[in-house]
């Protein structure tokens, strides 16, 4: 007796297993900063009473969180990568000429982006905002750049909250939607103009502000995914015929 999930298919499922957990995992985490702690984090500053509980959320139960966050972005990553190597021999080289290879590459590129984003952005800036949590509670003055890396930390968190949206359409899109396409479509076009839409927002997340782009409330940050997603989709629908 033979077990299918003993062969190359199999193979593939359980990097995609791995690939849905993690990923579940670190969009979880990363839609409770900013759909559930950031708005609490709001009503604590705004309450004197109850404020100096933000000090003890921040050196308790964000490392933990912090924890999860980016080592679930660090493994849907790495399982995305095996994921994709392994379609890659499946579909040869005409893997780049279908409508699977444009919605998966573009769901790829901004899942890409937000894992750079924990780990070059979010996690570096909210060490510094933990360590001066830690430093004003055993009796010291806070870090005075900490304002400044939690300034930061938030702009790229609102962002990947932003691109999470069209990733996670374009992921199931790729299976889940096939799209007649012109096998001759130019690929370097496609990939040039989602380069540079992505690309200017993601300048945004670096040195730009919350408000450029009203992503300030949970309800601008979804809006705005949902443009983004439909502008995306229009795109590849328009340079693929």
């Amino acid at each position: 007796m033979t077990f299918s999930l003993f062969s190359a298919a199999g193979l593939e499922m359980i990097y995609r297993f791995i690939h849905y957990f993690a990923g579940v995992v670190w969009i979880g985490m990363l839609y409770y900063f900013n759909f559930v702690q950031g708005e609490w984090f709001k009503e604590l500053d705004a309450d004197e009473k109850i404020k100096s509980a933000r000090g003890i959320a921040v050196r308790t139960l964000v490392p933990r969180v912090l924890k999860w966050f980016r080592y679930g972005a660090l493994a849907t990553f790495l399982s995305g990568v095996a994921l994709l190597a392994v379609k890659g021999k499946t579909f040869g080289p005409e893997m780049f000429n279908t409508s699977w290879w444009a919605f998966i590459g573009t769901g790829a590129l901004l899942g890409t982006i937000m894992f750079l984003n924990v780990w070059l952005i979010i996690w570096p800036n909210q060490k510094i905002v933990i360590a001066s949590a830690t430093q004003v509670a055993g009796g010291g003055s806070a870090l005075p750049e900490a304002a400044g890396a939690a300034a930061k930390a938030g702009l790229a968190s609102r962002h990947n909250t932003l691109f999470s949206l069209p990733m996670l359409f374009f992921m199931g899109a790729a299976s889940h939607l096939p799209a007649q396409i012109n096998p001759e479509f130019n690929g370097k076009l496609l990939a040039l103009v989602i380069l540079v839409i992505v690309g200017l927002l993601e300048l945004n997340a670096i040195k730009g502000k919350t408000d450029y782009i009203k992503i300030t409330s949970i309800m601008g940050v979804t809006h705005i995914g949902l443009v983004l997603t439909a502008v995306l989709y229009a795109v590849i629908e328009v340079l693929t015929k």
